[in-house]
């Protein structure tokens, strides 16, 4: 491969550089300008900025007929505060890259060194830097931009950076690879009432009492099999903050969390019902609301193929790994083409993901570039 020292300085020098100014889901403006200017500057034969929002996308075309190999990673940060040290550390109160995408985008534009350098034998590659991840949204933006159409994938490829694995080791499993979860927000209405006279309104309080353990105990299954269910209670409030007021209004949060997008739509059937009977037992009006909404991720058995045995080329250790309860919206692309995620190392005693003093390890880089470009050229083949 033509990768070389200063690939890999430059793209270290540029994960500092995103590490240091991080923009959370929807507001990835500058971060998306830094990226636009990186990878414009390897001449890519198109360049689209503003894909489903502040997207960005690179596109080498071998100008011959052939598969389109799309390779995506992450423009967004985290609203938390950075506790680490690092000489880059967050310059942004409240907000930092305490996931990794700072290391994915970095990854991604060694990629594009390599294919302005040397264009692919056949078909296209296209580097998608796609925003708001974290909230579940980005990768329904882009693929509904008219323009995705245009260079719609026939693979995708994504990784993540995954502590508690050995550096630079790879999980990668066929099948389901991350959960389906959405956010459910239920707000219940009653009447306030003057505490001296609570007979006289209609609290919810009752409602929430029994809400809580009942919709909880819907969980069941194995941690990572296919029958998981989850339900964690995040958020509840009930009435106003003042001693001489009865409630009349509550809300809690509840995030649900399946293997599979079918159990997902019969639990949020059961969880609706739950909720209708109990308020109408209690003469209490309800809505629903659904924020931050992931499909699972499933892993293709050809796209799975094409990585290990890009990883095998390289010496990369993979093993089949489980199935991760945390969410990945890049289940999306899933819909409209053969695709797969890997799950690459960042070392066993690694803070975790979301951590505030996590820092996405530098040496994972190289490692995640020659995965892909194997990956791209076994498809591609490469221009003589």
């Amino acid at each position: 491969m033509s990768l070389t020292d200063r690939d890999i300085a430059d793209a270290t020098d540029l994960r500092h550089c995103l590490h240091a100014m991080p923009e959370i889901s929807g507001e990835e403006r500058e971060t998306a300008a830094v990226i636009a200017a990186c990878v414009g500057a390897t001449q890519p034969d198109r360049l689209i900025t503003g894909l489903g929002g502040n997207g960005v996308a690179a596109v080498y075309d071998s100008g011959s007929p052939g598969p389109v190999v799309l390779f995506r990673a992450e423009l967004d940060a985290l609203p938390i505060m950075e506790t680490g040290t690092p000489a880059y550390r967050s310059t942004i109160s409240g907000k930092g890259h305490m996931c990794g995408h700072d290391g994915h985008m970095a990854i991604l534009t060694v990629l594009a060194g390599h294919f302005g350098r040397e264009r692919p034998g056949r078909g296209k590659v296209v580097l998608m830097f796609q925003p708001a991840e974290e909230t579940g949204a980005g990768a329904a933006a882009v693929i509904a931009d008219r323009r995705f159409g245009e260079i719609a994938p026939d693979y995708s490829f994504s990784l993540h950076n995954f502590p508690s694995l050995p550096l630079g080791h790879v999980w990668l499993k066929q099948g389901t690879a991350n959960c389906a979860s959405r956010g459910l927000k239920i707000t219940l209405t009653g009447r306030t009432a003057h505490a001296s006279m609570p007979e006289t309104g209609i609290s919810p309080m009752p409602a929430m009492a029994m809400l809580m353990p009942t919709l909880t105990a819907l969980s069941r299954g194995s941690i990572a099999g296919d029958d998981l269910v989850l339900l964690t209670v995040t958020h509840a409030v009930i009435g106003e903050p003042a001693f001489g007021i009865a409630p009349g209004h509550a809300e809690l949060w509840v995030t649900l969390r399946t293997m599979t997008d079918d159990t997902m739509q019969a639990l949020v059937e059961t969880a609706e019902g739950m909720v209708e009977r109990l308020a109408g037992e209690c003469n209490l009006r309800h809505a629903f609301e659904y924020h931050d909404v992931f499909q699972h991720s499933r892993n293709d058995a050809q796209a799975v193929a094409a990585l290990k045995a890009a990883m095998d080329a390289e010496g990369i250790v993979h093993e089949a790994g489980e199935a991760l309860r945390a969410s990945e919206d890049f289940g999306r692309f899933g819909a409209v083409s053969q695709s797969a995620m890997f799950f690459l190392g960042a070392g066993e005693t690694t803070p975790a993901l979301h951590s505030p003093n996590y820092d996405f390890p530098d040496d994972l880089i190289p490692i995640g570039a020659r995965i892909f470009i194997r990956t791209a050229r076994d498809l591609l083949g490469r221009r003589d």
